[in-house]
């Protein structure tokens, strides 16, 4: 090639030569302009113009030109023919597409790769490299590094580990960082014990709910069963609750939820315990929580606990105004053999076997709460590994790194498996051709016993851009809890994606023979597993707080809903093990397998593995439920002046957008990058669209329209009773939705007349 271009040179060199340029002329046609050497060049008036040559010259130039013709002719044949060789000699481009979970071909093995070009690589050369990476070997090493016997939020312990799982990720040079907080964690006073008073006896239990009022109550003891708005109705049709102190047993949701139901009642305090029908524990066994309605630092409601932040003091609308104190199931047994009263109904009844149940109202107790707040530094941990095509998109995997003691189950597993994908995925890019078009975050959360509020505080320092950069959340806390059953909790947009990888992921063999999707119900798998996801979650933030699609799954015990152990100082190794029937190991690496798995899909194809259509279903059964609350109280007179139809067009809209992108995604060239990213952004604004821009996150932080919390719900509306305050949240509720489906269609130019 150089020799050729060489003698072209040559050739032009010895002779005077003309460049040719295509100049578009005025009717829009193209023309050769001829510039010709500065000899031929003239000035008149210090403008250039062109002299005509003689016609001997003329001929002369025409020959040269000709050969020049020829030359750059045979020139443009041999770079052709040089490039097409080089393209024939690179690896094909995957094809693969976000819905389709096929095997992508594998390129001919008798193709030679340059040493400068990875291999390309199948999604089952994929899959097959995770899984060859999350063994048990691994997990049971990582385990054992990460086991401590005490890890509370902020302490000596737990800001070591924090330095230990940062200097892995800097190890795998994942250019880890440290976010940093200042938060108010509320502890029990050492000088002051909380205390209860009940007759001649004085009980002073060790465990004890964060962020619960403090003070002084008295007033009649009351057994609520668990202290569900039902349980209440039920109760209240007896025995008087204004004033009572509560006595309620723990399970079914969240203490948080237990006492705001309590204080709508006009419940003076809660005592919590552990009833041997839910809890298998010794009758000695201390429970520890919080009852913050909310997430994150409840003293910087909406705005991170930066050091730099300096506001004045503000309280969260979700803090309790009345006491909260756990007890022992020995304190319960006490309490119920002077209870008095009403003998309970059967539904109310536990398994205490020297007990009567009896709903009480009869003798007086009285509460002592005396917690202080303390100002305490938390850091978050971050790792990422970076995509190759839009770095500025990611998925994060994360797992809370603190506990109320050991925190095996609930902290121990998850970092493990955070550090063993961690190792898993830079492996795979740094040995194994593998190139990620989006990046992987890993983040070890600090203060997620109080309520997630490492996360959440992350999330309220970076809440203007982070739902247009991070597509998912997935949640690494309590992923092992038992074996033989999986449950799990997720946004509408990550079920297909669930779906696909259990239908790929093997099931352990100490569970059952076959693919997760056959062992947990096959076709019937969403009625098996997944469940709403609760307000205490780890993924609640992210998708009801920040509108980013979130999942959490954990494998757990057969018929069994929640984790005996959780919230005790009995969370261990031997006791999850025995849960597990001593496979532990096994367990985490086909958890660590599932979650690694979902991650590689959303990092790995072209389009995002968000499913907009299964939104459809949830909205139309939600609008369906207001519409009809609504027309009933039309009918009846109560409501008046007011149509529910102008909601149940914005779920039309929306379902016409989500089939326009159903569409899009069919027809879009996943070789086309930018084609793929507006469609991407277009997925995106889906959950974050969701949440009610009418509302203060101070006030209502989770404000999801469908699985938030608060009146601007669509299941709230379905039930309310307060005819003004309807209408208002009728009309809000109505523009949110079509204010999602207007960003879903893409461009404005589009909207008109289509949704």
């Amino acid at each position: 090639m150089d020799r050729v271009r060489s003698a072209f040179n040559g050739v032009m060199r010895s002779e005077r030569y003309s460049r040719f340029t295509l100049q578009p002329s005025e009717n829009g046609e193209r023309h050769a302009e001829v510039k010709l050497s500065e000899d031929d060049v003239v000035e008149e008036h210090d403008s250039p113009s062109f002299r005509l040559a003689p016609p001997q010259q003329n001929r002369r130039s025409l020959i040269f030109l000709v050969l020049a013709a020829m030359l750059l002719l045979l020139f443009g044949f041999i770079v052709g023919y040089a490039t097409s060789s080089k393209h024939q000699a690179e690896p094909p481009v995957c094809n693969q597409t976000t819905q389709s979970s096929e095997t992508a071909r594998t390129p001919a093995p008798t193709k030679v790769q340059p040493a400068d070009v990875p291999p390309q690589l199948s999604w089952k050369d994929l899959t097959k490299a995770l899984a060859d990476q999350l063994t048990k070997e691994t997990l049971q090493k990582t385990l054992g590094t990460l086991d401590l016997k005490s890890r509370s939020a902020g302490s000596v312990e737990d800001i070591s580990l924090g330095n230990r799982i940062f200097e892995q990720f800097a190890a795998l040079q994942m250019n880890p960082w440290t976010d940093v907080h200042y938060v108010q964690l509320q502890k029990p006073d050492r000088t002051r014990p909380n205390q209860v008073l009940f007759g001649s006896e004085v009980f002073k239990p060790r465990g004890f709910l964060a962020y619960s009022a403090t003070g002084r109550a008295q007033g009649r003891l009351v057994y609520a069963n668990y202290g569900r708005q039902t349980d209440l109705d039920l109760v209240e049709k007896i025995v008087e609750l204004n004033g009572s102190v509560l006595l309620i047993r723990a399970g079914n949701f969240s203490f948080a939820e237990q006492v705001e139901n309590a204080a709508s009642r006009g419940a003076s305090a809660v005592l919590i315990y552990p009833d041997v029908e839910d809890f298998n524990l010794n009758d000695d066994v201390e429970l520890y929580g919080h009852v913050h309605l909310g997430s994150g630092d409840p003293y910087t409601p909406g705005f991170p606990s930066f050091n730099h932040t300096q506001f004045s003091p503000t309280r969260s609308s979700g803090l309790p105004k009345i006491l909260a104190q756990t007890i022992p199931a020995k304190t319960a047994k006490s309490l119920f053999k002077q209870i008095g009263g009403p003998v309970a109904s059967a539904g109310f009844k536990g398994k205490f076997t020297s007990v009567t149940y009896s709903l009480g109202g009869v003798q007086n107790i009285t509460v002592e709460v005396n917690n202080q707040l303390v100002n305490t530094e938390i850091h978050n941990i971050f790792g990422v590994i970076k995509g190759f095509s839009d770095p500025d998109r990611f998925v994060v995997l994360g797992a809370q790194r603190d506990a109320w003691g050991p925190g095996y189950a609930k902290a121990t597993v998850g970092s493990s498996v955070l550090l063993e994908l961690a190792k898993a995925f830079n492996a795979m890019v740094e040995t194994g051709g593998f190139r990620p078009r989006r990046s992987i975050m890993f983040a070890s959360w600090s203060g997620g016993e109080y309520g997630s509020i490492g996360a959440t505080e992350w999330l309220e320092g970076y809440m203007s851009s982070l739902d247009k950069k991070a597509f998912t959340y997935i949640s690494l806390d309590g992923m092992v809890m038992g074996r033989g059953s999986l449950i799990a909790s997720a946004s509408p947009l990550l079920h297909s994606l669930m779906e696909d990888t259990m239908k790929e992921v093997e099931a352990s063999k100490f569970i059952a023979s076959g693919t997760l999707y056959d062992v947990m119900g096959g076709a019937r798998w969403e009625e098996k597993v997944m469940r709403p996801m609760a307000v205490d979650d780890p993924a609640y933030p992210f998708m009801a707080f920040s509108g980013i699609p979130s999942v959490s799954f954990h494998f757990i015990t057969n018929d069994a809903e929640y984790y005996a152990y959780y919230g005790t100082l009995l969370d261990n190794k031997d006791h999850l093990n025995y849960q597990t029937n001593q496979h532990t190991s096994e367990i985490a690496a086909m958890a660590a397998r599932f979650a690694g798995q979902m991650a590689l899909r959303l990092v790995h194809d072209h389009l995002l593995s968000l499913d907009v259509s299964r939104y459809v279903g949830v909205l139309t059964r939600d609008v369906s439920r207001v519409y009809k609350r609504v027309r009933t109280l039309s009918q009846s007179g109560t409501l008046n002046g007011v149509s529910p139809d102008w909601l149940s067009r914005a779920q039309g809209s929306f379902q016409r957008a989500a089939e326009s992108i159903r569409s899009a995604v069919q027809n879009t060239d996943v070789t086309d990058p930018e084609g793929c990213r507006i469609l991407n952004d277009r997925i995106m604004t889906v959950e974050h669209c969701l949440l009610s821009p009418y509302l203060s996150p101070v006030e209502t932080p989770f404000r999801h329209l469908v699985f938030g919390r608060g009146n601007h719900t669509l299941a709230s509306m379905a039930a309310s009773t307060d005819m003004e305050a309807l209408r208002t949240r009728l009309a809000l509720a109505t523009w949110n939705l079509q204010s999602c489906s207007n960003a879903m269609m893409g461009n404005i130019w589009e909207l008109d007349n289509q949704i």
